[in-house]
């Protein structure tokens, strides 16, 4: 018998038990997110070192994106071949080679360099883990596939800000931790017990395409509105919302822009938890409404130059942020077997990450054009508009 066919139960033996392993991917699942906010804090720290514009700064974010697009077209369908450990350590290998660019950086290019190499490495991971998550526990993996990557950013976000603000070398010490971390789960993950069986065909897997069963089609086209608009906003905030929080607040401390982050994401985490259990489209419903009236709030808050208004509109936004991707993830899960999870889940991410990418480009070639507030009350009116299309919609349908 090939080691392909053999069956789950001839795996390798002294591997972690199920709620082990499903820890331990949760934590990987949050380091990875951590690590991509983590630059976020930063970026006006080394544009001011380094003279940058916001366009830059944008084209410097979208690396991360775009590299983590093509990894997810290439390797996205890797692991229900391969398995979902070996993706997940290749991952964890090209993550800890990216964490020590961004420790060496000392130019634009390196910054770039990095947050490329981190795009393939969470491409490669978050899919694998993803499938794998649902594949130990198909209820608490799709509830984890919820809040682990919104806390794993809110932790690299605020942690960031803060060790930028009161611990010693800003640029390093962060990346210093996060190299720790990733090196520990790493060993650690040798034990994580595989989920899915090798079969053949793994390199025709690697031809970019998007794997979604035909079943899931129509839902994925009628959750679009609503996923894009939550995820522009979240590649608005992670990109150019420190310098926006910095200019409506009128502090220049790290941290207030790491909290501005931390603010979306983490009252997204607890929109999760509050609707896990509600239906999907009701979900998908509630929570384009309040996507649009946090961006109104938050609006207000920029042209008032009101931080209380400011940063409650973004709360506000974050349970809409969380509640959209909840109802959304929720409503295609169900609709793929399990040898089409990773498949599934990395066109999912693939259409989420260009809706997270592309509008933030935009924004940083209309801030040089247009200047910041501007250009995030355009890009707000814009995303707003979105939100109120993709409510009128869905709640139709719910």
């Amino acid at each position: 018998m090939s080691a392909a066919a053999l069956p789950l139960a001839a795996l390798p033996a002294r591997r972690l038990g199920h709620p082990t392993a499903l820890w331990l991917k949760s934590s990987i699942v949050v380091a990875f997110l951590a690590a991509s906010t983590a630059p976020s804090p930063l970026y006006a720290v080394w544009r001011e070192a380094w003279g940058f514009s916001a366009l830059t700064l944008t084209v410097v974010f979208a690396s991360y994106a775009f590299a983590l697009l093509a990894a997810l077209l290439v390797t996205g369908k890797l692991s229900d071949h391969r398995g979902r450990r070996e993706i997940v350590l290749l991952g964890l290998a090209v993550e800890i080679v990216a964490v020590l660019a961004f420790e060496q950086a000392s130019s634009v290019g390196w910054l770039i360099a990095a947050r490329a190499l981190q795009g393939v490495a969470t491409g490669m991971a978050t899919s694998a883990l993803s499938a794998g998550l649902i594949d130990l526990h198909p209820r608490r993996g799709a509830l984890v596939n919820s809040v682990a990557p919104l806390a794993g950013m809110a932790i690299g976000a605020l942690g960031t800000g803060a060790l930028v603000q009161f611990g010693p070398q800003p640029t390093r010490l962060v990346f210093e931790l996060l190299l720790l971390v990733f090196a520990l789960q790493a060993l650690a993950a040798l034990w994580i017990p595989e989920t899915a069986a090798r079969r053949p065909g793994a390199l025709r897997s690697m031809r970019p395409t998007l794997a979604l069963p035909p079943r899931a089609r129509g839902a994925l086209w009628r959750l679009l509105p609503a996923n894009t608009a939550a995820w522009s906003l979240g590649g608005f905030f992670t990109s150019l919302g420190p310098s926006l929080a910095r200019a409506v607040t009128g502090s220049h401390a790290p941290l207030v822009g790491g909290a501005l982050v931390a603010t979306l994401v983490l009252s997204g985490a607890v929109a999760i938890l509050v609707v896990r259990e509600r239906d999907a489209r009701a979900v998908l419903a509630g929570g384009s409404a309040l996507l649009a009236l946090g961006i109104a709030v938050a609006l207000g808050g920029i042209e008032l130059h009101s931080s209380l208004a400011f940063f409650g509109g973004t709360a506000v936004a974050g349970l809409g942020f969380g509640a959209a991707f909840n109802g959304s993830l929720r409503s295609l899960v169900p609709l793929a077997e399990p040898h089409e999870r990773a498949g599934l889940m990395s066109t999912f991410l693939v259409v989420s990450y260009l809706a997270f990418a592309l509008p933030s480009l935009a924004a940083g070639l209309a801030v040089g054009h247009y200047g910041l507030q501007a250009a995030s009350a355009g890009y707000g009116l814009a995303a707003m508009a979105l939100a109120l299309i993709a409510f009128v919609l869905t709640a139709r349908r719910a």
